[in-house]
């Protein structure tokens, strides 16, 4: 199990981006970023869970970002399957690839917009109940609460995780300043392990060395409470240095310009280093995160780990299969100090390194963040346009 793997030092590592990836293979939509593809097209999610498991992963998260009811009818999205068949769909899907490796699976829920509409703590608690079934029934080996921007709603998905006896890991989007409504990281990792958490941490929204920062802070806060846990990081393959609170999510190039942004395998072999140097021992990634990144931690630590993944069969380390390339030039990158030392260019003259965030700076309780099942409308979308104009 999880508990075991991480109590005796193990380097658990997890999977990739999952929804980006999918998408940019033409199997999610941007907007809703909904998993129907766990029953619409099985054999595309089954082909990305084996190249992670290749690549090195020690889980297969379920394909479940965003799979409750409230979020698969979020604002006119048509829904094909019913979220029960999604659930169960990846659960099968994420169990047969597993079984083909040493990995464990690991159901997952997320925030839902049935929070950000102001609902009670009973109405959003039901909502991850409802999911938390499926996984129950099919026998997951652990459960995650991932994504949330609020240390409240983590809480309520925690205590619902809690109950079924299974280990819980909770992540929250955040980064150093904290959640949406200010609680620092460290005063959310304690609620998170007062709720029942047996791992915390971060994902999504910030950069790796962000990230790892943020759970550093996780982990000094819950030290100095006297309490204990493991703890995870699972970030953006992007590097976000000019994001603000809100994360990526706030970057003019989100979410379809943002690969000028992606980091090196290289990077992100010092990401791992610099998160095991920090303690956090379930290292992983989000949205951006594709296989060979995750190769990359898997090479970076696998010394520790005591093994390299099958994927880096077809990789020589630090570059050394470029000693068979044809050009000398080539060849004389066959070295780790030539990629080390490297200022990748993006080959854009005019593009600024960094970015504006947009910062409307509004969360939940908001009334421009209640969440509705009807489609958008145009009188609805008119004045975010202008409001977005003015800020530009």
């Amino acid at each position: 199990g999880v508990l075991e793997r991480l109590g005796a030092g193990e380097v658990v590592i997890g999977d990739g981006g999952f929804v980006f990836a999918l998408e940019k293979r033409g199997y999610v939509k941007a907007g809703p970023w909904t998993p129907e593809a766990a029953a619409e097209h099985p054999e595309a999610v089954r082909q990305l869970h084996r190249e992670f498991l290749r690549a090195g992963s020690n889980v297969m998260q379920t394909f479940t970002f965003y799979a409750s009811d409230d979020k698969l009818e979020n604002r006119g999205n048509k829904l094909t399957f019913t979220g029960q068949q999604i659930n169960e769909a990846a659960c099968d899907l994420a169990r047969e690839v597993a079984n083909e490796g040493d990995a464990l699976v690991a159901g997952g829920v997320s925030q839902t917009p049935s929070y950000l509409s102001c609902k009670s703590e009973d109405e959003v608690k039901k909502i991850f109940k409802k999911q938390i079934d499926v996984f129950i029934q099919k026998n997951v080996d652990f459960l995650i609460a991932e994504y949330f921007e609020h240390v409240e709603e983590a809480e309520w998905a925690v205590q619902v995780l809690k109950a079924t006896g299974k280990p819980v890991a909770a992540t929250l989007c955040i980064g150093p300043e904290g959640d949406m409504h200010g609680v620092t990281p460290g005063e959310c990792a304690v609620r998170l392990v007062k709720a029942g958490a047996d791992i915390v941490g971060v994902n999504c929204h910030f950069d790796p060395m962000t990230c790892v920062k943020t759970v550093a802070m996780m982990k000094a806060g819950v030290e100095k409470a006297g309490l204990k846990a493991h703890y995870m990081t699972q970030p953006l393959a992007y590097h976000t240095p000019d994001c603000s609170c809100q994360g990526f999510i706030d970057l003019p190039e989100f979410p379809f310009a943002l690969e000028p942004r992606i980091l090196t395998r290289w990077e992100m072999q010092h990401y791992a280093r610099e998160a095991y140097k920090a303690g956090i021992r379930y290292i992983g990634g989000c949205c951006g995160f594709e296989p060979y990144h995750i190769r990359a931690v898997a090479e970076e630590l696998a010394t520790e780990r005591g093994i390299l993944p099958e994927a880096s069969e077809k990789h020589g380390m630090w570059g050394s299969g470029l000693e068979m390339h044809t050009k000398p030039w080539v060849r004389a990158r066959a070295r780790r100090d030539y990629w080390e030392r490297l200022k990748p260019a993006s080959g854009r003259p005019l593009c600024p390194s960094m970015s504006t965030p947009d910062g409307w700076g509004v969360t939940k309780g908001h009334a421009e963040l209640m969440q509705q099942k009807e489609a958008t409308t145009a009188e609805q979308l008119r004045p975010l346009f202008q409001k977005a104009d003015c800020k530009h």
